[in-house]
């Protein structure tokens, strides 16, 4: 099993599964578990963790260099480049919308995590199947162990599918948890990160539902810009799969030790399309993070018309095209925390003033 798995790897067994398919478990020489649980989800087990992490990817089938990195990091374990020290999760979500070079074939599959959907497409059927895995990870290990205090991480790769001021950012989602995300951001300046934004309101993506459900330390990753499989420049993203490695590993970091500046933000305000004739006053493919002064039009829907408020406000994820109900776009101020005291991205704790612009 072991070779055979080494020969083809993670993201090709995933892409390629045999007919036959049947969850395995090995153990490597370094006395690591690989559970291979289902197409595109290994779970790896060493002894003595004390972090159950998840590390997803390929929810969106034409964002692949988190695919790649995801690939790249479960190849190095098996074939013992690092040993990992925490229990991890490792997810290829969306092999159908992979081999599409699609973002999805029916659905938005992350706007599906908000519990069980019924099946009227495989989107929902796969949204469903993944809950499913990272409910058991999460919550088999304390069940099996009698541990109440392990730590729960989980992080959503994904890339953009525009240009963005910052290339490398992470959007934390709002929960009713009160996590203190300070451990997260340290990660976030540790694997060289641009900027962090704290989300305001609940949503239904993939790293809302771990935050919301099982209060972890939850955040969707936007790396770069969407490529073709195998066309991506991963030296961009070392300094992430580099944090990632002493994540797993257990090794300490020092986030102070990152000189590279790391912006904040925080949500002012969502627009939601609500009507087919909603339209952005702007271009549809402006760059994350675009900055609207005061005033100026941002969109317009059946004569109501939005402009950017006192001190102006950023864009970020806009789409037009987005399904009716759906967020439209997010508007962003600059914040500045005060790291002394917890930090709760979290719907009932205000983290605090947005700061000046």
């Amino acid at each position: 099993m072991i070779n055979s798995y080494l020969s083809g790897g993670f993201l090709q067994h995933t892409l390629y599964p045999p007919a036959n398919f049947a969850p395995q478990v090995f153990t490597l020489d370094n006395g690591v578990e690989v559970k291979h649980h289902d197409i595109g989800v290994v779970e790896i087990s060493p002894p003595n963790p004390t972090k159950d992490i998840v590390i997803s990817s390929g929810i969106h089938g034409d964002e692949t260099a988190p695919i790649e990195l995801v690939d790249n990091l479960v190849k190095d374990i098996v074939e013992g480049l690092f040993v990992p020290k925490e229990r991890t999760l490792f997810i290829i979500a969306h092999p159908t919308a992979i081999h599409a070079y699609t973002r999805f074939i029916e659905e938005n599959l992350n706007r599906l995590f908000a519990g069980e959907n019924d099946h009227r497409n495989a989107e929902c059927v796969l949204a469903n199947r993944l809950q499913c895995h990272v409910k058991n990870f999460f919550t088999l290990s304390t069940m099996n162990t009698g541990e109440t205090s392990r730590e729960r991480w989980h992080f959503d790769l994904h890339s953009a599918i525009r240009d963005s001021k910052h290339y490398m950012f992470a959007v934390i989602p709002a929960s009713s948890h009160a996590t203190d995300i300070r451990p997260l951001a340290s990660f976030l300046q540790c694997a060289e990160m641009d900027a962090m934004l704290l989300s305001r309101t609940p949503s239904s993506t993939f790293s809302w539902w771990s935050g919301e459900k099982f209060g972890a330390l939850a955040a969707t990753f936007e790396m770069g810009r969407v490529a073709p499989l195998y066309k991506n420049d991963m030296t961009e993203f070392e300094p992430l799969k580099q944090g990632l490695i002493a994540l797993l590993s257990h090794k300490t970091y020092d986030a102070s030790a990152n000189s590279k500046s790391f912006d904040i933000y925080k949500v002012s305000r969502t627009i939601t399309k609500t009507d087919d004739a909603f339209t952005l006053a702007f271009s549809n493919d402006a760059a994350n993070f675009t900055f609207f002064n005061e005033g100026e039009a941002l969109a317009e829907e059946n004569g109501k018309e939005y402009v950017s408020e006192v001190g102006g406000e950023a864009v970020v994820f806009p789409n037009a095209n987005v399904a009716v109900g759906q967020r439209a776009c997010l508007l962003v101020k600059p914040f500045s925390p005060d790291f002394s005291r917890p930090l709760y991205v979290n719907v009932e704790r205000d983290p605090g003033p947005i700061a000046a612009s």
